[in-house]
């Protein structure tokens, strides 16, 4: 569970509240110059939570281990009924993906394979943490590598967005952010928030906190239309309408975040979070827990890039997850706590059509502690490509403030079209 800095009073159904808090935090890191400022680049992060089987969502079907390793989760090959799509003869996406299959050869689709963060024990807590805080130590600092690589960038403006009930540890520190959840609260009108506003005229902090929220509830009404009214079920209680409980579907998720990022005065880099990946028991091949969790993120990206209209062409959606699963399957048809996994790239700007993989191999030397996917890659050095190749930042500052810590990986270069 994620706590949010930012405040928790419902502007409006949109929700669309500004994030306050941990300037204090950022003092503790260095500061570092950054060479340019934003423009129409955007970026996504998708966080599974959970751990994603990377051996599941992209598998190595040609792999001579493959199939003995994984067992009944083991999927086909691609000429086989309900077999993986073929990437590059080697490798394949699981059929629940095949609403963004075209991308690959449309170049839009990149997977870093064999990849993992620094963490090598198998708590969700740590791991999480580590892959938000961006150091080689979980707890180790209270703000997140993304706020800290868009704080200087923004020259003032809001640049990021959370969209869902809280802002994640990735986009918390010293850059305001906003904040984007349906509410089912009746939207406060006017004269309430007036009183509100001479209530705190003379309070500076709660002043300018009020103004914040209000600023950028407006700019989600100018970029969603009013739309999310559709959170609104119909039903009449004296007259009024009865918000219903409300919880975006995966295409309405992906919808509402793109009408953010393509207004032209919205945001430019976003964080969401998608649930239902630690798939312990009845984890599945073509159907199940598994398939069900990459449907709903293909149901994202697709609504994301049909959403964006042409920001399409300037945006990196990065899907990450804390660490992958366990090669073999366990008695209960699930996976457990691992290490490596696979990460996705997609949009207009990628230079995609590939799988980058070092890979490691599945024989039962070849695994990392006898029982996972070995790690290839530093999940870092992905990350550290985007925000330097897409979104300007330079060597120096992503390795001194982005991602500090010592023995940083280069950052992994051709990721972007250039």
């Amino acid at each position: 569970m994620t706590t949010t800095s930012s405040p928790d009073w419902p502007l409006n159904r949109r929700r669309l509240l500004a994030g306050l808090g941990g300037t204090a935090l950022w003092t503790a890191l260095p500061r570092v110059s950054f060479a340019r400022t934003i423009g129409d680049q955007r970026f996504v992060l998708i966080v599974l939570r959970g751990g994603m089987d990377g051996l599941a969502a992209v598998a190595p079907y040609a792999d001579r281990d493959y199939a003995a390793l994984r067992g009944r989760l083991a999927l086909p090959d691609p000429n086989a009924q309900g077999g993986v799509l073929d990437l590059d003869g080697f490798f394949g996406l699981n059929p629940a993906l095949a609403d963004i299959h075209p991308w690959y050869k449309e170049g839009q689709l990149l997977v870093a394979h064999a990849v993992a963060t620094p963490y090598r024990d198998r708590s969700h807590f740590d791991a999480q943490d580590l892959l938000e805080n961006g150091t080689v130590t979980p707890h180790g600092v209270a703000t997140g590598w993304l706020n800290r690589a868009i704080a200087p960038l923004g020259a003032g403006r809001r640049l990021g967005l959370a969209v869902g009930q809280g802002v994640p540890l990735v986009l918390r520190g010293a850059a305001p952010v906003a904040s984007w959840a349906p509410s089912p609260l009746k939207e406060a009108d006017g004269d309430f928030l007036d009183r509100v506003a001479a209530l705190y005229a003379n309070d500076p902090l709660l002043a300018g906190a009020l103004k914040a929220g209000l600023d950028s509830a407006s700019m989600a009404d100018h970029a969603l239309n009013n739309d999310a009214d559709m959170a609104m079920d119909g039903a009449m209680v004296d007259g009024t309408p009865k918000p219903k409980a409300v919880r975006l579907d995966p295409t309405q998720l992906g919808t509402t975040t793109g009408r953010l990022l393509a207004d032209a005065n919205g945001p430019r880099v976003a964080v969401m979070d998608l649930q239902g990946w630690d798939t312990h028991a009845q984890q599945g091949t073509t159907a199940g827990r598994l398939a069900g969790a990459l449907g709903n993120l293909s149901k994202v990206l697709v609504a994301l890039r049909a959403t964006m209209g042409p920001a399409w062409h300037q945006t990196v959606v990065a899907v990450v997850t804390e660490f992958g699963r366990t090669a073999r399957p366990n008695g209960t048809g699930g996976t457990d706590h691992g290490t490596a996994t696979a990460a996705f790239l997609a949009g207009g700007a990628v230079q995609g059509g590939r799988v980058l993989a070092d890979w490691p191999g599945l024989s039962d030397d070849r695994l990392y502690q006898g029982r996972d996917l070995a790690p290839t890659q530093d999940l870092r050095a992905v990350m550290k490509g985007i925000l330097r190749d897409h979104l300007g930042l330079d060597d120096a500052a992503l390795d001194k403030a982005v991602f500090p810590g010592g023995a940083t990986p280069a950052a992994t270069r051709g990721l972007i079209r250039t």
